[in-house]
């Protein structure tokens, strides 16, 4: 008969933490990324004075009685930089999709010849421009408020385990590498700021 070895159950238990300090740090890094990926979108709906198909992202058409994502039912182009192209894949769609981006009240003034919708994007004010400036930094705060969150959640989820027998040494690892994760997208999207900045004030 074998008896119980409490020293092997006690590495089997730290071994278990182990891999949950592992998911821990993966979880944060995966939520960090989504917050990036929400920041992208977000910039890309700004208007910089430039054509940007970013800009039509939200907008939604009706197609067989279905709200469509306008990127699922046409392609959109820039062929300059003042211009968005939207061809329809199918023609009989164009004045559908036409009405879908002035109702999406994007200030955009969609132009059709009956084969092809242009947008034209005119040159931003200063005043306008200053605007949108202040618009990216307030989206750039709500990123950081968010890595910082879940740097704290994870944080919190370490401290769980320490409590529960996790050794001290390989608590403070793990810290170090979500503070790491931390500064690796906080540093993202300082310079995702720093890019939108510069071409809303390019003239």
């Amino acid at each position: 008969m074998f008896k119980n070895n409490p020293e092997s159950n006690h590495n089997q238990l730290i071994l278990a933490m182990e891999d949950d300090v592992q998911i821990i740090i993966e979880s944060a890094e995966e939520k960090m990324q989504k917050t990036i990926n929400h920041l992208d979108r977000e910039l890309g709906k700004i208007r910089a004075g430039k054509a940007d198909p970013r800009l039509l992202e939200g907008v939604l058409v009706e197609y067989y009685g279905s709200m469509t994502p306008l990127n699922q039912v046409a392609s959109i182009n820039t062929p300059d930089p003042r211009t968005i192209a939207i061809q329809p894949w199918e023609k009989g769609m164009i004045a559908t999709i036409e009405k879908a981006i002035m109702n999406a009240n994007l200030g955009l003034n969609p132009d059709n010849n009956g084969d092809v919708i242009r947008i034209n994007i005119p040159p931003l004010t200063e005043e306008r421009r200053q605007n949108l400036v202040k618009q990216v930094k307030k989206e750039g705060e709500e990123a950081r408020i968010s890595i910082r969150s879940i740097r704290r959640d994870a944080n919190e989820e370490l401290k769980k385990l320490k409590k529960n027998g996790l050794p001290e040494d390989i608590e403070k690892n793990a810290e170090e590498e979500v503070q790491k994760l931390t500064d690796k997208y906080a540093k993202t999207i300082d310079s995702m700021l720093e890019k939108k900045e510069k071409d809303i004030m390019t003239f």
